[in-house]
């Protein structure tokens, strides 16, 4: 007997030893799943923090230290920063999103809902201090030990009728009351008139206190009614605009010495201020104001300008000799200084036009009136018209000349500062001639000049350029890629000289892997050498050293990356220099072309040694981000099964810790492998792809599959592809999870047959997996979106191979297409079919024949594949149309078609509800028809207009 309850107690606790079996994927896990959305390592590399956040949840902020161990937790955090001195961390609050939610099925008003808080947290003591309310807060980025923030109001509830003020609300205007009294104020009662008058009251207009707070004592300053504040870059001060409170503080612009603890008032007067400006010692500051405060369309302001002492002086106005007659200072040009000289950069434009207030709006015509030949296309200026209506021109002020000259013009609108403003010149740019004929090319050509600063005077160097110029970090050259001839090119500004940089035949810089019926663009540039002594250019796999001046031939750096087929990029640790300097080892990451694993390379530029692999293997890295002051760093490794997961390291990237694990729950459910596989398309061409297998693959059974792509995909072998409820296409995790096969094949284009090209790649690598035996070639289905549903729509007409697609957001009729507009941007379709991704290569009156058998439509009688539509009704990419083109043509022809229109929704769904239900329905879809599962309500029967509120159909 004892023996028989022993066994039966070891059988009872060796089952609860067991792990627990593995499960499927759910639509509502997708939505549970986290991603790493925000990661700051402090300077001196001693603490780590992330922000983790679920796609339908609330975010967390932990903090690491370098040690690996996790030092704290913070839920709701959002926006973190750490303080220069690795003391302290400090973040946004946000409320809980079930506490949200609650509320707003209780239909509480705006006004009573929860706001962000402050969260400071004291990494020595670990200690967390909150300020509620919060509106706003910065830090200094160069140094430590303040922090200033602005906190919303605390709005006054009148009492009903006969009754006292809610006890809540009372006791809020308590602590307010007293709040005030403290910092010296003499107590109000609420509601109640001072001398008559009503208090003076936080407002947009008004502005709100603005707690400076020392971090380390804990003492707060503060300022009332400030509209703007920042803290200057390299010293201990803060710059702030007020209006004053009608008391002791006067309305203007206060310099504070955060050190010294004393105030300097830069301007004192009642106006309205923008733009506050400074340099970096805050030795010089700049802000435009107009004590026209009632001034409501922008044409009072003047700019002041302050060089550390006295008080601000009015640098330029409407009228001042320089500016073009009838020009104002443009409230929305941003104001800089040159960084060693005594220049100040602003904007100016043409006064603002004002409306007849004589004329009531609805006497008023409303149309607009197109033009064949005006630059911007009409529904382009009306998605322009906020963005073009702050266009402002740049001028600058010369302070030690007292003069103020006009660099940009309307015809010559563009400009951009050399040598951070100090050069003799500035660059001068105009895509304005060719605004009409960039309809159609879809990119654009430029006229280009030098200009003057000190005169305005401009010497025209190129016409119709089909190239963007830039400045190089040192201000020597100016450097642009010419795709036309595929060559680099620089101008010399000292010599006034244009160099040759690259051709073809010495350095194939332009993208090998070109496909589009346009001059394919270059590799990006690595950067330019400190001094400008040489700029380092990219080919397809090495990076390459020019000699600025054409003197030599250029130099490859990287020497192994063809012959090895390794794509290098350099590292840059710290984004604020714009130069390389050779003088110090520099970081490398390479990709393998052929096995698609990635490594972490240094690189000694003095040296002509190859890159030296520190660390790599079969998975993908990512950008790794460093310590400021040490050489500590975080990066990412991942796979199709491997999280991307942070890890901590040296440069030597040896003796790696984990520091992140975001999502535990991966081990609970049934995952999946992916692999790489190659076949020949119908053109003869080998292509790549990707085959992804189910959990506990057995190549002796059949499976159903599902095929989807858009162009080029093998690269991402070791993409993990974060679960997730997709706004657009499959989650893979979840198909492989419940059984699937996905197969993602790369497609090669040929101009002018984008459709044909797709069907002579994907036919023949869904082929060659059949006749492996494990797919099952009666459960094989096709999804797709945008230029990938437009793809799976062509392939329904070529084949009766799948039992079912998933259209997401195509183009059917290329005819109708081409003369479509973009309406996110306003822009005309017709350049993705002339150059771009369409690959026509051609107009509708040159390759007719192309634009028809190209088009679905066209062949849609010989659909015999139920498809599945999504076209949404406010969609900015693919006229919604197009969606309805085609669920028309399926409709009249009897053939079983559904469409999905998520209301107000663009390209994709965007908000979460919508996003979970394509992805509840195309699941349901492709069960359906592919491993026999019942049809849904909404198959079958379709959700009338009047019950959409009430069901969903599931």
């Amino acid at each position: 007997m004892k023996r028989i309850i022993l066994l039966a107690l070891i059988l009872i606790y060796g089952q609860q030893a067991l792990p627990q079996a593995q499960r499927e994927l759910t639509i509502d896990d997708l939505t549970k799943w986290n991603r790493i959305t925000e990661k700051v390592i402090s300077d001196d590399g001693s603490i780590i923090a992330f922000k983790t956040e679920p796609w339908d949840g609330d975010p967390t902020v932990t903090l690491y230290d370098n040690g690996g161990s996790l030092r704290a937790s913070f839920s709701c955090a959002t926006g973190v920063k750490i303080t220069s001195d690795s003391r302290f961390l400090i973040f946004t609050i946000k409320p809980a999103e079930d506490t949200v939610r609650v509320l707003k099925l209780r239909k509480t008003k705006k006004d009573d809902m929860p706001l962000d808080m402050l969260g400071i947290y004291n990494v020595s003591k670990v200690k967390t201090d909150t300020v509620t309310r919060l509106k706003s807060f910065k830090l200094p980025e160069k140094w430590s030990g303040w922090i200033a923030y602005q906190t919303e109001p605390v709005k006054e509830k009148a009492p009903a009728k006969g009754q006292n003020a809610e006890k809540g609300e009372a006791e809020k205007v308590k602590v307010e009351a007293e709040k005030e009294k403290k910092e010296g104020e003499k107590e109000i009662p609420a509601g109640k008139k001072e001398n008559g008058r009503k208090p003076k009251s936080e407002s947009a207009d008004n502005g709100y206190a603005l707690i400076i707070m020392n971090l380390n004592t804990g003492v707060t300053d503060t300022v009332k009614f400030v509209t703007e504040y920042l803290f200057i870059e390299e010293a201990e001060m803060l710059i702030c605009a007020t209006t004053g409170d009608e008391k002791s503080l006067e309305p203007g612009v206060i310099l504070i010495d955060l050190k010294k603890g004393s105030r300097v008032a830069l301007y004192t007067g009642k106006a309205k201020f923008k733009q506050l400006t400074a340099d970096k010692k805050g030795e010089r500051v700049a802000f435009i104001a107009t004590e026209e405060e009632k001034d409501k369309t922008g044409n009072t302001y003047s700019l002041y300008y302050w060089e550390g002492k006295g008080t601000a002086v009015k640098a330029a106005a409407k009228g001042t000799a320089g500016i073009p007659e009838g020009w104002i200072i443009n409230e929305n040009g941003r104001l800089a200084f040159g960084e060693k000289s005594r220049r100040l950069f602003f904007g100016t434009s043409p006064a603002y036009m004002v409306k007849d207030t004589t004329v009531l709006d609805e006497d008023r015509p409303n149309v607009d009136v197109w033009h064949y030949n005006e630059g911007k296309l009409h529904t382009a200026q009306v998605i322009a018209k906020a963005r073009d209506a702050r266009k402002n021109y740049t001028a600058v002020f010369h302070a030690d000349l007292k003069r103020v000259v006009q660099l940009a013009t309307p015809e010559m609108p563009d400009i951009q500062l050399i040598d951070k403003g100090d050069a003799p010149r500035v660059l001068a740019l105009s895509n304005l001639p060719y605004e009409v004929q960039s309809m159609w090319e879809g990119n654009q050509r430029y006229n280009v000049w030098l200009a003057d600063v000190l005169t305005g005077a401009v010497q025209q160097l190129k016409e119709n350029l089909n190239a963007r110029v830039r400045v190089s970090p040192a201000g020597k050259y100016l450097y642009w890629y010419q795709s036309s001839d595929s060559s680099w090119y620089n101008y010399d500004l000292a010599g006034s000289r244009e160099y040759r940089l690259t051709d073809v035949g010495t350095l194939p810089c332009y993208d090998e892997l070109n496909d589009v019926p346009d001059a394919a663009d270059s590799y990006p540039p690595a950067g330019w050498l400190k001094d400008d002594k040489a700029f380092l250019v990219s080919d397809r796999y090495d990076i390459w050293s020019l000699d600025p001046k054409a003197g030599r031939a250029p130099v490859n750096v990287t020497a192994n990356g063809r012959a090895d087929r390794i794509t290098y990029r350099l590292i840059d640790f710290d984004p604020e220099n714009e130069y390389i300097d050779p003088s110090v080892k520099q970081y490398l990451l390479g990709i393998n072309a052929v096995n698609k694993g990635s490594a972490y390379y240094s690189l000694d530029l003095k040296k002509k040694d190859v890159p030296l692999q520190l660390m790599g293997g079969s998975f993908s890295l990512g950008t790794p981000v460093k310590a400021l002051k040490e050489d500590i760093l975080i990066y990412t490794k991942e796979d199709f099964g491997m999280f991307p997961d942070y890890l901590l390291a040296d440069l030597t990237f040896t003796g790696e810790k984990r520091l992140t694990n975001a999502n535990p729950q991966q081990k609970d459910f049934l995952w999946g492998t992916a692999e790489q596989v190659r076949w020949i398309s119908l053109d003869g061409r080998e292509v790549e792809g990707l085959l992804y297998k189910p959990e506990g693959f057995d190549p002796s059974k059949k499976y159903p599959m599902i095929v989807n792509f858009y162009e080029k995909s093998s690269t991402e072998l070791y993409r993990h592809r974060i679960p997730e409820a997709g706004r657009s296409t499959i989650d893979y995790h979840y198909y492989t999870s419940n059984g699937y096969l996905v197969f993602n094949p790369d497609i090669h284009y040929t101009d002018g047959y984008p459709g044909q090209s797709a069907f002579n790649c994907v036919m023949p690598g869904i082929m060659s997996l059949v006749e492996k035996g494990f797919v099952d070639v009666k459960r094989i289905g096709a999804q797709g979106h945008s230029w990938g549903g437009y793809q799976v729509a062509y392939l329904a007409t070529r084949t009766d191979l799948f039992a079912a697609i998933e259209s997401g957001a195509p183009v059917v009729n290329m005819y109708s297409a081409y003369g479509g507009i973009r309406w996110e941007s306003g822009a005309n379709r017709s350049m993705q079919y002339e150059h771009q991704q369409s690959r026509i290569g051609a107009t509708i009156w040159e390759a007719p024949q192309r634009y028809w058998e190209n088009s679905p439509l066209f062949s849609m009688d010989k659909v015999t594949t139920p498809i599945l539509i999504m076209a949404n009704d406010a969609d900015g990419a693919v006229p919604w149309y197009q969606g309805i083109e085609y669920f028309i043509a399926m409709r009249r022809l009897g053939k079983p078609v559904w469409l999905l229109n998520y209301n107000g929704e663009p390209h994709w769904p965007i908000k979460e509800p919508n996003k979970k239900d394509f992805q509840i329905r195309m699941s349901q879809f492709f069960h359906h028809y592919l491993k026999d599962e019942p049809m849904p309500k909404w198959m079958k029967e379709g959700i009338p207009a009047t019950e959409k509120e009430f069901t969903l159909g599931y």
